[in-house]
């Protein structure tokens, strides 16, 4: 594969999830391999199930019926548990006639988890870098067993900003954004490589990547 450029496409849960495409591009490159991962823009094909099939399908579709080289699906394990959601997205992918390599990204149990191992970053988009209050952070060994991640942090980016009132209303509803702005600085290096569904993703590139350079 030296030299070329491998096509993707990749689906998400969500568009906020849209960042974590820019993160599998990297971990492929670090391996050596360029990837280009192009979102679907389903809404030219008018109405498209939510269902990963449906999804992937209609992805190939966009693209003029030719296969990619990978096909990157997230979803997040939830309580489904990550052997179940590797399974859905198998069986999806085996039901369109997907024949190329595909990379499961399934976060334990939501993608929130891994952005709660950061504490400069939650202080930073939280606009109050500099505070010391204790954020009540989980450990590494706790984070893939929190019920709700997702409201976990976004009590965690509330605490982090320190305001009241309709400051403090006004940090709540910007929760998407922060959201996208912890994963655009995502350290793919740091804490979250500890994770259990962090190192099941790493696996899925890898083998990824033995197929594309094989």
């Amino acid at each position: 594969m030296s030299g070329s450029v491998c096509a993707g496409i990749f689906v998400a849960e969500g568009s906020s999830d849209a960042p974590l495409a820019a993160i599998i591009e990297s971990l492929f490159a670090s391996r050596g391999v360029a990837l280009r991962l192009s979102a679907p823009d389903f809404d030219r094909l008018g109405k498209v199930g939510k269902d990963v099939a449906s999804r992937v399908e209609a992805g190939i579709k966009l693209m003029g019926g030719m296969q990619p080289d990978v096909v990157v699906v997230h979803r997040d394990a939830d309580n489904a548990g990550i052997e179940a959601r590797r399974k859905e997205v198998r069986e999806a992918i085996e039901r369109v006639g997907f024949v190329n390599a595909c990379v499961p990204v399934i976060p334990i149990r939501m993608t929130e988890a891994w952005l709660l191992l950061d504490e400069g970053a939650i202080r930073h988009v939280a606009g109050n870098p500099r505070g010391r209050i204790d954020l009540g952070l989980p450990k590494v060994h706790e984070v893939e067993s929190l019920a709700d991640p997702k409201a976990y942090l976004r009590q965690c980016i509330l605490k982090a900003a320190q305001v009241t009132g309709r400051r403090r209303e006004s940090v709540a509803k910007r929760f998407p954004q922060h959201r996208r702005q912890l994963l655009d600085r995502l350290d793919c290096d740091g804490e979250v490589a500890r994770l259990s569904g962090w190192l099941s993703l790493l696996d899925s590139i890898d083998e990824a990547v033995a197929g594309l350079c094989g």
